[in-house]
């Protein structure tokens, strides 16, 4: 199968060399061609909670395509459009445990894709971020190995700028709505949640400090805690690419219970 060229910055860096790459593009090229986006080998049950925001229509595509199952949440499955054999528009609500119970279990992954802030106390804690991360880890904690393993989107915020500097901290808040201040800690502080889970198969997919409305390309790279930066230092990639990194996680788990980022 072939589905992306990811190329890892952290310490699990794979070093290739231009013409291997070339090699690898062309090979990869004719195949989708030839075929379109590859299939993966074991379709996976596939639980897509903010399956019609921005990030969750594309991870929604992107696993239909590969030939999943795709099962995607809303408190108005009328919100969901599209029609495909393999996807199922549930009704569900992430404050619910019970809802969230019967959605997830049985499902081999759960991909956590939402905004959002539940009340008006301004503090990180009432981000839905970190809100739904706390449920899904009550809900999938007691499930043992049975559990499906669990893909949080997370915010750029939660990104190192430089050694112990997150870019958060170098945010113009007199800038941001208070909204936006309380979602961007309320990943940071769904990360730290995170950190201190050992019996949920979590990862934490970092967005980059800009997403883009470009195509799906299948090249990108992954790291880790820093901000990936390209040659012109942006940290960008579009949202396209973003899905397929996270339905590359989803079927290989290359990266369990920790925090990756995704960027050209």
């Amino acid at each position: 199968m072939f589905a992306t060229t990811a190329v890892n910055e952290s310490d699990r860096t794979i070093q290739l060399t231009k013409a291997g790459m070339r090699r690898v593009f062309l090979t990869g090229l004719a195949l989708l061609l030839a075929t379109g986006v590859g299939r993966a080998q074991q379709a996976l049950d596939i639980v897509v909670y903010g399956a019609t925001g921005e990030v969750g229509s594309h991870v929604v595509t992107e696993a239909l395509q590969r030939g999943h199952r795709v099962f995607a949440v809303s408190r108005n499955p009328a919100r969901v459009e599209m029609q495909h054999p393999n996807l199922s528009a549930v009704r569900g609500d992430l404050l619910d445990k019970a809802s969230v119970s019967e959605i997830v279990t049985g499902k081999d992954v759960v991909i956590l894709s939402v905004r959002g802030v539940i009340g008006d106390s301004g503090m990180p804690e009432s981000a839905l971020q970190f809100i739904a991360a706390e449920m899904l880890v009550d809900v999938l904690s007691p499930l043992g190995d049975s559990a499906p393993r669990l893909l949080h989107v997370g915010g750029s915020g939660a990104l190192e700028v430089e050694p112990g500097v997150l870019y958060a901290a170098r945010l113009p808040k007199i800038l941001l709505p208070k909204s936006l201040e309380v979602e961007i800690l309320g990943q940071i502080l769904a990360l730290e949640f995170y950190g201190k889970v050992d019996d949920v198969n979590w990862t934490y997919v970092t967005a980059p400090k800009n997403f883009t409305n470009g195509p799906r390309t299948g090249v990108f790279r992954i790291g880790g805690e820093r901000a990936l930066e390209d040659n012109l230092g942006r940290t960008r990639v579009s949202r396209a690419d973003f899905a397929v990194a996270l339905i590359d996680e989803a079927e290989q788990a290359m990266y369990p219970r920790q925090q990756i980022s995704v960027a050209y």
